[in-house]
């Protein structure tokens, strides 16, 4: 599920069963861990590994994660609030999967990110990208590939 590099060059790999329940209750429990009724991976049937360059045009939204990270400020905050209501359109079905990144890049694009100098500025930069993205949603022209 992720790979960790460090400032060393060394790597830490978390891996585990297709299921949320264990990331859940890790978030849930923390900074504890608890016992879940989900899958556990058994590493000797899961078959060999392979790690292969994720492809930026098949996976935009990591293009724009790392955009944002670059970008700093408040380009990351912009980021999440967008996806969060871009992804709550998309389970609502009022927009197409591929809606989501188009409308996070759009709002990315829409306001400007600039430094965060307390918890306020985080807080006004969230509301600013959650509006911004409601409005691109409410627009027709937005998601022509909602029926996907």
């Amino acid at each position: 599920h992720t790979l960790v590099e460090y400032a060393d060059g060394s790597m830490l790999a978390q891996l585990g069963a297709p299921d949320m329940r264990t990331p859940i209750a890790h978030a849930l429990a923390w900074p504890q861990r608890m016992k879940t009724t989900g899958q556990t991976l058994d590493i000797a049937k899961a078959g060999p590994l392979s790690f292969e360059p994720a492809d930026p045009v098949r996976f935009p939204a990591l293009r724009l994660a790392r955009e944002a990270l670059q970008a700093g400020g408040s380009a990351p905050t912009i980021l999440n609030a967008a996806n969060e209501i871009a992804v709550a359109a998309f389970l609502d079905r009022r927009i197409g999967f591929l809606d989501i990144a188009s409308t996070v890049e759009r709002v990315l694009s829409d306001l400007p990110s600039g430094p965060l100098a307390g918890l306020d500025d985080v807080y006004a930069a969230d509301v600013m990208a959650r509006q911004r993205a409601e409005r691109l949603i409410a627009r027709p022209s937005l998601h022509k590939v909602a029926s996907r």
